[in-house]
């Protein structure tokens, strides 16, 4: 049985806290050998839209996962979402297809969760004011993570989109105090955590904003080489933390340009979160250091997402069973056994 879950079956399905939690336990796996992560490397589709497939596998789960995400930019004048992907949870052992994924709430949540992982390891226990340069569904899902490890008091947020704004104020602003800033710059001076959640493909945040004992997570660039959120000078000023070094060096605008510039070194981004979490790397070691988590994202955390959504859907009676099967000539031909639900 192939179990098939769309978006609305995933929202909901699992809680954010859970999501937290395995997606830590993930990156300790990665650092301790427990899981393969290896860097996935992009092919081309029609114009500029690019594929991006990434694998992992928890050798702890039995479990592999394979998500196809596209990146295509030209869809936002037509209206369309630019990033699409769907993921496939695989027996690790014998192959199986057990279930797949519509991507987008996979990938907001487990990337929203990671941002919280690293926040939690990272940033200062007395943080309190969040900062968001960016405003859409992921800044809202990185409010809901980051309150799950921080009592935030406020979060000022800035967009160029008015109605983006709108959009965030009605979903965020019962749960804690919303201030609209009038640029990237009034968020990061004033925040104790700082979260970029745009797709630019030039620096919309400068290292010369950084204050003392601040935390930035950068997000929100997508795996290509050529975009970046934080300029050189801010990825040199900070103390780096990564999701995977392999990843970081061949998709991270902000690893690969500040390189090339000859502001940092391939060094600078050898520290993994995982091996923080499991104690084997330093993390903030100062109160005034200036801490940076560069998330481009993994298989790893959609691996650690889908696993649990899974094992809840078949619990709950969620989402679709298929028949899968094979005819003589070896096609595989699969075939709807009706809603679980």
């Amino acid at each position: 049985m192939t179990l098939l879950l769309g978006s609305a079956d995933l929202t909901g399905l699992v809680s954010r806290a859970e999501v937290i939690g395995a997606v830590r336990t993930a990156f300790i796996d990665l650092a301790e050998g427990r899981a393969e992560q290896p860097a996935p490397v992009a092919f081309p589709g029609t114009g500029t839209t690019q594929f991006l497939p990434m694998a992992a596998t928890s050798h702890r789960l039995g479990l592999s996962a394979v998500k196809v995400m596209s990146d295509a930019p030209d869809n936002r004048s037509a209206g369309l979402p630019t990033q699409r992907s769907t993921v496939l949870l695989l027996d690790a052992r014998t192959g199986e297809c057990l279930a797949v994924l519509d991507g987008e709430v996979v990938t907001r949540t487990r990337t929203a969760a990671a941002s919280a992982v690293a926040t939690d390891a990272l940033a200062r226990s007395d943080a309190r004011v969040l900062g968001l340069v960016g405003a859409g569904r992921l800044a809202i899902e990185h409010v809901h993570a980051l309150r799950e490890i921080r009592a935030l008091d406020t979060v000022l947020v800035w967009s160029r989109s008015p109605a983006t704004l709108r959009a965030f104020h009605h979903a965020v602003s019962d749960l804690v105090e919303v201030v609209e800033a009038p640029d990237p710059r009034h968020v990061v001076e004033a925040a104790d955590i700082v979260c970029t959640l745009t797709p630019a493909r030039l620096p919309v945040v400068l290292g010369e904003w950084f204050r003392p004992g601040q935390h930035i997570n950068a997000v929100g660039a997508p795996p290509r080489p050529d975009h970046r959120e934080i300029d050189s000078a801010g990825i040199a000023r900070a103390t780096v933390v990564v999701d995977s070094t392999p990843t970081q060096l061949l998709k991270s605008g902000e690893a690969v340009l500040s390189i090339a510039e000859g502001a940092t070194t391939a060094e600078t981004f050898s520290r993994e979160l995982g091996a923080v979490l499991a104690g084997s790397a330093p993390g903030r070691t100062d109160p005034q250091e200036v801490t940076l988590f560069n998330s481009v994202g993994i298989a790893l955390q959609d691996l650690a997402y889908a696993a649990l959504a899974v094992d809840r859907a078949r619990a709950t009676g969620i989402g679709i069973n298929t028949l899968t099967a094979y005819d003589t000539s070896g096609l595989c031909v699969t075939a709807g056994a009706g809603a679980a639900r």
